[in-house]
């Protein structure tokens, strides 16, 4: 499929800033899945040994991660970097008060919080030890420009640990509007292979990749769309519809979501793909006997 046709599936970034500056308020009460996968998350970091300097939590929302991360590394400097600045409020908020905060306050490791795209980082080439990005590559058109950028940033024998979304997530609902009209009515997620690929090709080595369905379960549709507008999750595609849904369309996406229903609920289901990569350490220069150093330089690819 060529790239003109996909475009309407491509997420629009000012509505994605907006949708979740909007639903800052109400993220917490909803992001069930969003803390249970992040919790998963932080598990696999009791595997790999790293001891950063400096920790970026790349997608921060409002700041669950901020204090797991700042507990496991103490003498780090940990970055909240969101797209929505009302997340970054209420992230903010969650550090102020308490001896832990004035006592990192006072050593100079309160964390900040940068507004910002992951896919073009403010931050210096060569300045992140460990970049933690918990369900916010799914909102990338291109994962390429993002996982680059992770690269950029990263020192030589930096982590990036990241979880995601896969094509499976909200199949029900996907399949429920079906036949509907020929609006985007669904995000669209990338496959765990292709994102491995994206990887490799953004200049990370040696990456594990691994994948669980999660369900959530409710008692109606409502429920499924209510908790989605509550975290900002709604269609965001530059193909949404843009006007409401006529009633009898309304009825028939009811009616083809009824049909999943099992022991008296809907499910939700959510594919959530995890990863982490590493930045390859800096090649040393190869030195001949009388001390002159020979350095590699390999001509840059060209961009497509």
């Amino acid at each position: 499929m060529s790239q003109a046709s996909n475009e309407s599936f491509y997420t629009d970034k000012a509505a994605i800033r907006a949708s979740f500056d909007a639903a800052a308020h109400s993220y917490d009460a909803a992001a069930v899945l969003q803390r249970e996968v992040a919790d998963r998350m932080a598990e696999r970091l009791d595997y790999i040994k790293v001891q950063p300097l400096m920790v970026l939590d790349a997608g921060c929302g409002t700041g669950y991660m901020g204090k797991t991360l700042q507990a496991r590394y103490p003498d780090a400097q940990l970055i909240e970097l969101d797209l929505a600045p009302a997340m970054l409020k209420v992230a903010r908020a969650k550090h102020a008060g308490g001896f832990k905060q004035l006592f990192n306050r006072l050593r100079g490791r309160q964390p900040v919080q940068i507004c910002g795209d992951i896919e073009a980082l403010p931050l210096a080439d060569a300045s992140v030890d460990l970049i933690w990005s918990s369900l916010t590559l799914q909102w990338c058109n291109t994962p390429d420009a993002a996982f680059r950028e992770f690269t950029r940033v990263l020192k030589p024998g930096g982590l990036l640990m990241f979880s995601t979304l896969g094509p499976d997530t909200l199949k029900e609902l996907r399949a429920a509007f079906a036949g509907i009209d020929g609006n985007s009515h669904v995000n669209q997620f990338i496959d765990m292979h292709d994102l491995g690929d994206a990887l490799v090709h953004g200049g990370l080595s040696t990456p594990v990749m691994d994948m669980e369905m999660l369900t959530m379960t409710y008692a109606d549709v409502r429920g499924v769309m209510d908790d989605l507008k509550g975290i900002g999750a709604h269609n965001l595609t530059h193909g949404r519809r843009q006007g409401m849904m006529g009633k009898t369309a309304w009825q028939k996406v009811l009616a083809q979501y009824e049909a999943f229903r099992r022991d008296g609920v809907l499910p939700c289901s959510y594919e959530v793909v995890y990863g982490h990569a590493w930045k390859p350490e800096a090649k040393p220069a190869t030195t001949l006997p009388d001390g002159r150093q020979i350095i590699e330089f390999r001509p840059r690819s060209s961009s497509s």
